[in-house]
Formats: C-alpha cells, sequence, structure tokens
C-alpha cells in the first residue's frame, strides 16, 4: 500500500457514518434480531428446508443460507418460491445469504464471470425473499490487492448490479485474507464506492484473526452494518494460528462479547446477530440441540451485555 492508501484506509472508519442504508429488523422487545447462517449445521447435512424448520422451532428470526444450499434444493427440484414461502411461514426472514462470487479479482474476465455468478445468486436470494448477499474478497485470499480505490470501484459495480436485482451486497471482512482482513480497509471500500446502498459484514472471530480488534466497531453507524456475524474463540488460540473451526459458542471463549454487544447498540445498530460456527464437534452432535444452545448463549450474552 502507499502512503496515502495508508493514511486513506486508517481513516475510513470516521466516515463510515455516510453508509446509513442497511436498516434491519430486530425484536421489538430488544435491540437485536437473531439468525441462524446454517454453516452452523452443515456438518449434518440437513437440506435447507428443514434447517428453516429447524430454525423456526428453535426461536430464530431469521435465517442465513450458503448458495450452495440454494442450488442444491433447486437441483433437487426444489421451487425457491416455495421455499421462501416456508420460510416466510415458519416466521422467518432472510436478511442475508452467503455467495463466493469472484467481483473482486484482478484479471477481467474472472471478473466477469464473477459478476455474473454474483447475478445469478442474488437473484436466487431474491426468490427466496432475501435482501443481502455476502461480498467476501474471494478469490483474493492468496493476493493481496493493495489498490483499495480499485477494490471500491469494483465493489460499486457489484453494488450497481445489486440494485438492479434488488439485492444489497455486503462486503465482508476476511481475517485470514491477503485482501480485506481488517475493518477500516472493508469500510473505506465501501465508502469510497459512493454507492447509497454500500455496507458491510463484521463477524467476531474475524475482527480478531485479521487483527483489527473491536474499537473500530465504535466509529461506525449501526446502518454501515447488513449483518452481524456471532461467535467466539478460545483462550489457547492466539490469531496466528486460530482458524473457522476453532470458533465456539457465544460466551464460552475469550471473545470482549459484552463490549462488542455494547457497541453495536450504542452505534444504532439494530439488525441481526448471526451466529456462524463451523466446529466439527458440534457436527457430530443433533442439529436442533446445537442451534438451540447456540441462541440461548447468544440471547444470554446479549442480555449479559445490556443488563
Amino acid at each position: 500500500m502507499t502512503r496515502r492508501d495508508l493514511l486513506t484506509a486508517s481513516t475510513a472508519a470516521v466516515a463510515a457514518a455516510s453508509l446509513t442504508n442497511c436498516t434491519t429488523a430486530a425484536e421489538p422487545d430488544e435491540p437485536f434480531g437473531y439468525s441462524l447462517n446454517t454453516s452452523t449445521i452443515r456438518g449434518q447435512k440437513i437440506p435447507i428446508d428443514e434447517e428453516a424448520k429447524l430454525a423456526s422451532k428453535a426461536g430464530f428470526n431469521a435465517i442465513e443460507p450458503w448458495i450452495g444450499e440454494l442450488q442444491d434444493f433447486a437441483k433437487k427440484g426444489g421451487n425457491l418460491k416455495d421455499l421462501g414461502k416456508l420460510i416466510a411461514d415458519a416466521g422467518l426472514k432472510v436478511e442475508s445469504a452467503i455467495g463466493f462470487a469472484r467481483w473482486i479479482v484482478d484479471d477481467d474476465l474472472e471478473r466477469q464471470k464473477g459478476l455474473d455468478d454474483a447475478k445469478r445468486d442474488m437473484e436466487m436470494v431474491l426468490a427466496i425473499g432475501g435482501t443481502r448477499i455476502a461480498a467476501p474478497p474471494a478469490g483474493a485470499t492468496e493476493k493481496s490487492i493493495t489498490d483499495l480505490n480499485k477494490i471500491a470501484d469494483r465493489y460499486r459495480t457489484l453494488a450497481e448490479l445489486g440494485g438492479k436485482v434488488g439485492i444489497i451486497p455486503e462486503a465482508e471482512i476476511w481475517g485470514f485474507s491477503k485482501t480485506l482482513s481488517r475493518l477500516g480497509e472493508t469500510v473505506l471500500i465501501a465508502m469510497e464506492s459512493g454507492n447509497p446502498k454500500a455496507c458491510i459484514l463484521p463477524d467476531i472471530y474475524h475482527l480478531f484473526k485479521g487483527g483489527s480488534g473491536f474499537e473500530g466497531l465504535k466509529l461506525l453507524q449501526g446502518k454501515a452494518i447488513g449483518i452481524f456475524h456471532v461467535n467466539d474463540y478460545p483462550k489457547e488460540k492466539d490469531r496466528a494460528v486460530i482458524k473457522d473451526a476453532d470458533r465456539i459458542f457465544p460466551g464460552d471463549g475469550i471473545a470482549p462479547l459484552k463490549e462488542v454487544i455494547r457497541t453495536l447498540r450504542d452505534i444504532g445498530y439494530r439488525g441481526m446477530l448471526s451466529l456462524e460456527l463451523f466446529n466439527p464437534e458440534y457436527y457430530k452432535r443433533d442439529a436442533y440441540e446445537v442451534i438451540k444452545e447456540g441462541l440461548t448463549k447468544t440471547k444470554a450474552a446479549v442480555k449479559a451485555a445490556l443488563a
């Protein structure tokens, strides 16, 4: 990065108050709603329609599916609009979904294919009643793209595509990546895109893994966040070695959950806390028991923080 880029990145969060579009619905009696990211029980290999039923039974307000699940559902003859009705009838919203379109890469042909994939993914999310989709730096994790203004231009193109489809792409922080591993970088590309619906997707694990920490969240407006991924991490794993599989239930580790939750409340975030885990030990257990425990512990963390 050039000195100019570094200075710009370091001040990006201060200007993030201009990202004010990502309002989401929370439970009426508390600041946040609760969403299940289906990675939490992916090891149990349950179809997306059954996952939605389990999420509703456990008491979640929303579900955050992965694009691969929607593709599998359609390939097996399922109708995505019918799936959307099933999700809505179960009392759930689709606040976000997880896709991996390569919108960010340097190669022009690969990036165009990535945009084509993003359009397809967005249309699938729209079909089930969704509103947003994750936009991580897929394809740029092993190569550092240092020109953040160039990335901002590419995110703008993605966001404009989303505007045509009716889905908002959330610039996602990936702590393990060589590109967009930090909060300030991700805020900068969303802000500098100039798109009125730009927003970001932070994650407790990724903020720790990438080294940003959590103080920078205080410089945001809550409406700049599309959805917020919650999880925890163990004491014995430092950020140099920790990986997705080490994520644990909120409250079972050492993440500063009280401070993070209070910050989210104080900056005006009123969206979903989406439980996203990849723990192989949880995959060995009954799926309903896992998500019920995850929701119970997430709510307990919120209650403790806001007491």
